[in-house]
């Protein structure tokens, strides 16, 4: 349930006392030269331009290439960065990308172009020589000579091939076909089945929708380093429940079934397939007995050696094994384990070292941070891996590994060091010493580090700041690649006022604030509370101001969030307020804040207020509005309205088993109160929402109805949990515009 509406940022909901670090910008609308509207927010490229597209460092770490587009994706050509001179030039012309990497929008199947983008699907990648290419055109693969600039095809089958892979020799490529494994030789020769499993219901290699949502897998199968064996994640869903997602806009409707294990439910079983890259022979290997074990993360240690990762069920113990691909001999070498808490591991990941160390991202001391471990390389599986020491210390999270220079004995990872609104880039020794931070202003950096850790690239957004992206030499200076258009200056954007709150035990709680730019003397400001309270994303982050919240303050609107307990980016007491229950602790922490808000902004109306989220933030709003009556109005965008409808490893990893907590489930179940809903709800929700499904809603309408509760309803043909494209968005926010103006004034 990861997703939500973003235009900068995301969603959020409530605030408290201002800081005094920051002081609030001034009230008075910035002057901007063009018109703030939902079609300017919502066109192609959206108010900053389109940026550049699937950034990617080649093997050699001398290029940096990345797909550039015009605003409406119609033409685009594949650049490349020189890291040594910086110099800027085409790989591939807008002639040949057109067929070899067409716009993901122009996929028509809403679904599919979902998973394109929410997935990050890669549209090309590097030969391990660093002068060819690999295209993915439509599920067409293709062979890209940059010195001779032409094109082989690689494959023709009816249908798709996907998730490429170069062995590390550059003689093959792998790919997954109709959820089997196949390998090719480059220089011609026909392809290779690893695998021959028939149906739906047998992955291998390939991702199901479970494990791609909720456990970040983007892969499935690794090459060994000599390039002669392949291990894959075999996966078998037989036992799975399907869902089934219709097409309404057809004479005769059409639905497809899809494997969505919901709380409770059987998972996939699992197990690692070790097949010889020549003759095809796979050797299979079980990790645990426990059927229910979930394989999140593999691959190579060395030729002949895996390792792997097995996350038990309640998601709170994790084991490392080290496996002899020969004899299927596996050994535990380290166990983590976090009661009352969680595995999160989904950001931070193990990073594995050449010189027999590993990195391994832990919550153990209360705070997510980077511990290095070694292993005897000789003989891996002889003992268990050693703790050498922790590399982070502090309050505050780990948010990433970015990078490492083994040569130079440097890691560099992401942190919100000072600041949990903020992302900065930091380094240091894998001997413990000499840690500091390569970014510094204010706002959110993210960045993308060659193979060989001497060069990067920095994204960075902030309060103040468009986007922008940077190349850097680490040690050295920096350079722009792409600035976005400045929309905080052509259209005024800015940025709220940021405040801190304490919640019932004295935790502090920090929100935002977006006042009118022009509210008039005396009268009373209604308030918005933007909402998503849940573990998957914050609200007050520090990046550039939200047109919408902007467009909402124009019409005399004050917009507030705040990011309660339970949200992530704080250390592990705060993440874990609210396991086994959904709800409560959330909205308890959003009264407060309210209770502390509106003290301090008397021209705030206590009066009219109103709520309103997205994915999460939708179900915190019709709990919100069922669980309190201080607010007037409210949009909930695709809800999960009963925690037992959504997927098995997102929901039990916070709420538990249902069989162990079913009494937890029931309080989290807001159909249960629909008789207590207070104020104007709009509800809304697509009818091919593959993650939070249509099924909610649903139950949600017949439970109001059955309460006798008059509600707006609005329904989105075809449309996944994003409600993407500028038609449907510009009509769905122009909704939630009209309904508060209805509400409120």
């Amino acid at each position: 349930m990861k997703k939500q509406f973003s235009l900068s940022a995301g969603l959020a909901v409530l605030v408290l006392i201002l800081t005094s670090t920051f002081p609030p910008p001034s009230s008075a609308q910035t002057t901007s030269t063009e018109p703030l509207t939902l079609d300017a927010i919502f066109r192609p490229g959206g108010l900053g331009g389109r940026g550049p597209e699937t950034m990617t460092w080649s093997p050699d770490s001398t290029k940096l290439s990345f797909v550039q587009r015009d605003e409406k994706g119609e033409r685009g050509e594949l650049w490349y960065l020189d890291a040594a001179t910086g110099e800027k030039k085409v790989l591939v012309s807008a002639e040949k990308l057109a067929s070899l990497d067409p716009d993901v929008n122009k996929v028509k199947n809403e679904r599919e172009k979902e998973r394109l983008t929410r997935y990050h699907v890669a549209a090309y990648v590097w030969a391990p020589d660093s002068k060819h290419i690999l295209f993915d055109s439509g599920g067409q693969l293709w062979y890209y000579d940059l010195g001779t600039a032409t094109a082989v095809q690689v494959t023709s089958a009816p249908d798709p091939s996907g998730d490429p892979k170069f062995s590390p020799d550059g003689r093959y490529v792998a790919y997954t076909r109709k959820h089997n494994l196949f390998v090719r030789p480059i220089q011609g020769g026909a392809e290779r089945a690893i695998t021959k499993d028939t149906g739906d219901n047998l992955f291998n290699g390939d991702i199901d929708w479970v494990y791609a949502e909720e456990l970040g897998v983007r892969s499935n199968y690794f090459w060994s380093p000599d390039s002669k064996e392949i291990v894959f994640l075999h996966m078998d869903e037989t036992a799975v429940p399907t869902y089934p997602i219709t097409d309404w806009m057809t004479t005769h409707p059409t639905v497809d079934e899809e494997k969505y294990p919901k709380v409770g439910d059987a998972n996939p079983s699992v197990k690692l397939g070790v097949a010889d890259a020549e003759k095809g022979k796979v050797r299979w290997i079980t990790l645990t007995s426990d059927l229910e074990t979930y394989v999140p993360r593999f691959g190579w240690i060395g030729n002949g050696v895996i390792w792997a990762e097995a996350l038990n069920r309640t998601e709170d113990r994790m084991q490392l094994y080290f496996v002899d691909t020969k004899s299927g001999k596996s050994r535990v070498v380290l166990t983590e384990e976090t009661p009352g808490a969680w595995i999160d591991f989904e950001q931070v990941e193990v990073r594995f070292l050449k010189a027999g160390k590993f990195l391994w991202p832990s919550w153990r001391d209360g705070n997510m941070h980077i511990y290095l471990y070694s292993f005897d390389q000789q003989n891996p599986m002889g003992a268990d891996a050693k703790l050498e020491r922790q590399l982070t210390h502090g309050d505050y999270e780990v948010l990433g590994i970015e990078g490492v220079d083994e040569i130079a004995g440097t890691a560099f990872y992401s942190s919100n060091q000072g600041d949990p609104r903020q992302t900065q880039i930091y380094s240091v020794q894998l001997d413990g010493s000499g840690g500091k931070a390569l970014t510094s202003s204010e706002g959110e950096h993210s960045a993308n580090f060659s193979d060989d850790g001497k060069h990067y690239t920095v994204r960075f957004a902030g309060p103040q700041n468009s986007a922008s992206i940077s190349f850097c030499a680490v040690g050295g200076s920096c350079s722009d690649v792409w600035k976005a258009r400045d929309s905080i200056a052509a259209y005024g954007l800015r940025a709220p006022k940021y405040l801190e709150f304490k919640a019932d035990d004295g935790t502090v709680l920090y929100g935002r604030l977006l006042l009118p730019p022009n509210a008039p003397a005396g009268g009373k400001i209604p308030l918005i509370v933007n909402i998503y309270g849940g573990p998957a994303a914050q609200m007050v982050r520090k990046s550039t101001p939200d047109a919408f919240d902007e467009i909402l303050a124009r019409k005399g609107f004050a917009v507030f969030a705040v990011d309660n307990r339970g949200t992530p980016g704080r250390d592990r007491k705060f993440q874990t307020a609210i396991r086994h229950e959904f709800g409560a602790v959330e909205l308890k922490d959003q009264l407060a804040a309210l209770d502390q808000l509106l003290p301090q902004y008397p021209q705030l109306d206590g009066d009219r207020i109103a709520i309103w989220g997205w994915s999460n933030g939708g179900s915190m709003t019709l709990y919100a509005m069922t669980h309190s009556e201080r607010f007037r109005a409210g949009v909930a965008v695709a809800p999960v309205t009963n925690q037992a409808n959504y997927d098995t490893i997102y929901t039990e990893r916070y709420m538990g088993l249902l069989k162990e907590d079913k009494a937890g489930y029931e309080m989290s179940d807001v159909t249960t109160n629909a008789d207590k809903l207070h104020g104007a709800l709009l509800l809304v929700h697509g009818t091919s929402d593959d993650n939070v499904h249509f099924q909610n809603s649903i139950q949600m309408i017949d439970a109001l109805i059955k309460a006798g509760k008059q509600f707006r309803l609005m329904i989105y043909p075809n449309k996944t949990h994003s409600i993407a494209g500028k038609d449907a968005r510009v009509h769905l926010f122009t909704m939630i515009t009209e309904h508060f103006e209805r509400e409120l004034k």
